[in-house]
């Protein structure tokens, strides 16, 4: 029997980070191949700036469409980056997300995200108000990866700065050995659920990047990625870092997380009273109507 496997998501899950001849490939095709013993039909519809908007309306019916046993559904990143950034609509998106998978049978695969200001080693006032979004985006994702059964991998606590090896050049992506880690922990997690998986993916030989090619990507390719995030993020940015500076000064900047966690709360306490199943079968959630997985407005 052909096992299914949908990949969801943005260039974590497209594979940047880890080149191949022809383009990139990524823990989700490791991880393929070693979901079942039996042949496995793959399909990678995860594509770089994806936003959880993009996964819902662009991505999902393709998944569907396949009816995967397995689907990976890893985004929140480029929602943080946004100075539009609103957690109770990504929460929607992601949940409406789950729900469709989960309707047509699919083990969703689900991780929580490291914080980008974190891996790229930004001053405090910009790397706290980019933590903290990161951190609510987490915590949606956790309360509904249990809600759905699925297989969460807690990839914000594995050792990305403390292990050079494991970031690519960009400092924002694993390296290829990163992108083996994430496979072999997403491995060990579905074989310790109980699901019949083949082998482990095998451990390839990597080495770090060196500082020439940094300064590489930097110049070749890094200044056009901050200039374009900038354009759509400083604004907002600095004035979230005006922000925390003053309750930095002040000593303060515990009412700022606080202000946020209950905020994150609320969320999830709507999200999960509000997803409901309707007398008629069908999964409401985020207004749209989810009729045999296929996500409709009502």
């Amino acid at each position: 029997m052909t096992v299914r496997f949908a990949a969801l998501g943005d260039s974590l899950t497209e594979g940047i980070g880890d080149p191949v001849p022809g383009g990139w490939r990524g823990w989700a095709a490791l991880l393929a191949p070693a979901l079942s013993p039996d042949p496995v039909e793959f399909r990678n519809l995860a594509s770089s700036g994806a936003l959880s908007r993009d996964l819902l309306l662009s991505q999902l019916p393709a998944a569907l469409a396949l009816r995967p046993q397995f689907a990976a559904v890893l985004v929140g990143g480029n929602d943080t980056l946004r100075d539009s950034f609103d957690l109770e609509s990504t929460a929607r998106q992601f949940a409406s997300v789950l729900s469709s998978l989960a309707s047509v049978g699919a083990v969703p695969l689900t991780a929580c995200l490291p914080g980008p200001g974190r891996l790229l080693g930004l001053p405090a006032p910009l790397a706290r108000p980019l933590a903290r979004r990161m951190r609510s985006v987490n915590t949606v994702v956790h309360a509904l990866s249990a809600r759905h059964g699925a297989v969460h991998l807690h990839l914000a606590e594995l050792p990305w700065t403390e292990h050079r090896e494991l970031l690519s050049v960009d400092r924002l992506h694993p390296s290829a050995a990163g992108h083996q880690l994430i496979a072999r922990e997403f491995h060990a997690l579905l074989a310790g659920a109980g699901h019949r998986v083949g082998a482990a993916p095998d451990p390839l030989a990597t080495e770090p990047p060196g500082r020439g090619a940094d300064l590489w990507w930097m110049a070749t390719r890094g200044t056009r990625w901050v200039a374009a995030r900038s354009t759509d993020l400083l604004p907002g940015l600095c004035a979230l870092a005006a922000l925390e500076a003053r309750h930095l000064l002040r000593g303060s900047t515990r009412q700022l997380d606080r202000a946020a966690a209950l905020a994150t709360d609320a969320v999830v306490a709507r999200l999960t009273s509000d997803e409901h199943v309707h007398a008629d079968g069908h999964v409401y959630t985020d207004g749209h109507v989810l009729t045999d997985g296929h996500a409709r407005q009502p």
